[in-house]
């Protein structure tokens, strides 16, 4: 039995994997849409914190315009609202699917600090997702907040996602090529605001990129990492992640992300897959109730899992409800 499981899940890969290649050469390549080079910040601080947001404003008003004048309207449109005075950006770079990095609140003081890190087909055109999510946390953030605590939350767009449907979504290539810049991003978090508890909140294949970050050889300085809608991490269980933070994990009952064979096979000249299923027993992590929702609600105003992620995020384990 054993065996044909193997040869099941195995056979369960390689259609994926085929299915990944054939649709996307179906598909004409698209031109890439003008964009300036980011703006030059060098190392931001709490001081240079303005002036940064000041200058990414600007760059994405000049984005705005190069893309208009391509004539990409809906691309012009969203980076015309990213340009708002009423926006803040830490990074921007409006080239190719985008770079962005939004931040809610106010870093330079909060006392908590949690970073989006998001799944497949993430991108400058499909921002409004992510931000969505990242202003219902911080409403939810506020919501719970004790008297004298001060929270931000920042929505990380650092890496190129990978299509849903291509071959980059079964492997950690992407994961592992996004890790240094999530490191090193988190790294200037601590150089803004020294002091604040920074808690990892990572969806989806973002669950990847979190976990090969906090395996790479100068870790991760966070607290929590919470895994949710994970396909695994490539990582047999939470001890390989070699890290203090405490590790969660979280599924909705409705998540289609639970049928994914949650296993790797060495296919085509590489590893396909991600291994132990994060909410399993054998994987180790704190198991977060997540509600009965489907594979993009964990951050649905009012649900479950945003409450309990925001739990995550203020440091109260106690109060995390579980599955």
């Amino acid at each position: 039995m054993r065996f044909r499981a193997g040869r099941l899940r195995r056979t369960l890969l390689a259609a994926g994997v085929a299915t990944a290649v054939v649709f996307p050469l179906s598909g004409a390549a698209r031109p890439e849409i003008p964009a300036p080079a980011p703006a030059s910040l060098g190392r931001v601080t709490a001081a240079t914190l303005p002036g940064a947001y000041a200058a990414n404003r600007a760059n994405a008003t000049e984005a705005a315009v190069q893309a208009g004048r391509y004539g990409a309207r809906g691309r012009a449109a969203a980076l015309r609202a990213m340009a708002s005075p009423h926006r803040d950006f830490l990074a921007f770079d409006g080239r190719g699917a985008g770079r962005t990095a939004e931040v809610f609140g106010d870093l330079a003081h909060a006392d908590r600090v949690a970073v989006l890190v998001p799944g497949s087909d993430t991108s400058l055109d499909s921002y409004g997702r992510l931000r969505a999510g990242a202003v219902a946390l911080r409403a939810e953030l506020d919501r719970q907040a004790k008297p004298g605590s001060r929270t931000a939350v920042v929505a990380w767009l650092g890496y190129e996602t990978p299509g849903t449907v291509s071959p980059a979504v079964l492997t950690t290539g992407r994961a592992d090529g996004a890790a240094p810049a999530l490191r090193s991003f988190v790294a200037g978090l601590h150089g803004i605001n020294a002091h604040a508890r920074v808690s990892l909140l990572c969806h989806s294949y973002g669950s990847v990129v979190c976990a090969s970050a906090a395996t790479g050889p100068r870790g991760l300085d966070v607290a929590d990492i919470a895994l949710y809608g994970s396909p695994g991490t490539g990582v047999d269980k939470a001890a390989d992640l070699h890290t203090r933070a405490r590790i969660w994990a979280g599924r909705g009952s409705g998540d289609w992300i639970a049928d994914v064979p949650h296993t790797s096979a060495g296919l085509f000249g590489t590893t396909v897959g991600f291994g132990t299923d994060p909410v399993s027993a054998d994987y180790g992590a704190r198991v977060f109730a997540a509600g009965d929702g489907g594979h993009s609600d964990y951050l649905k105003p009012g649900s479950v899992p945003l409450g309990n992620l925001a739990r995550i995020v203020r440091g109260d384990a106690p109060e995390v409800t579980h599955a």
